[in-house]
């Protein structure tokens, strides 16, 4: 059974390699060149300075994905609304773990005080990230065609939300910062 635990520094050369695998093989990323070991770092301890999770799943002590959110935008209004990104390492698809890496990240978005997901999934045809948000609660809300370049042709983005804990049917108790 995996484990899914909070980020660890020393998780970054598996976060940088799963990464990679996805900028140079697949279009649910739009970014075009792998970010470096020490990027990662950083934008690792970005989301954690921010209070929101990182967290990764491990299987028999090797890290196989990772989730985290981070704020939909900086605006103050934004507060109470993350986009999420998760990756599973090449060959873990299928087995159930995204849908419990995604849930688990949902939990702990929650603890700190977002009200509602987001997911901003590159590529239309990206069936399987698609499929694994709705299998855990998203509904699409929209596609912006051919908004991103890459491998020469046009792609989409698929555009899904889940609300979270009360989502809009209260004002908030604990103001996420």
């Amino acid at each position: 059974m995996p484990l899914i635990r909070p980020s660890r520094e020393q998780d970054a050369p598996a976060l940088t390699a799963i990464y990679a695998h996805h900028v140079l093989h697949g279009t649910g990323t739009f970014e075009i060149e792998p970010p470096s070991l020490q990027d990662m770092v950083t934008r690792r301890a970005d989301v954690l300075s921010k209070g929101l999770p990182y967290l990764v799943l491990e299987h028999d002590g090797i890290v196989l994905g990772f989730a985290y959110c981070n704020w939909f935008k900086p605006r103050p209004a934004y507060r109470f609304s993350a986009e999420d990104s998760i990756y599973l390492a090449p060959g873990s698809s299928g087995k159930g773990w995204g849908r419990l890496l995604l849930t688990e990240l949902a939990a702990h978005a929650q603890r700190t005080g977002v009200r509602k997901l987001l997911a901003v999934i590159g590529d239309s045809a990206n069936a399987s990230s698609i499929g694994l948000h709705r299998s855990v609660g998203f509904t699409q809300v929209g596609v912006l065609s051919a908004c991103g370049w890459k491998f020469n042709r046009w792609l989409d983005i698929v555009l899904m939300e889940m609300a979270i804990g009360e989502g809009s049917s209260t004002a908030p108790e604990r103001i996420a910062t």
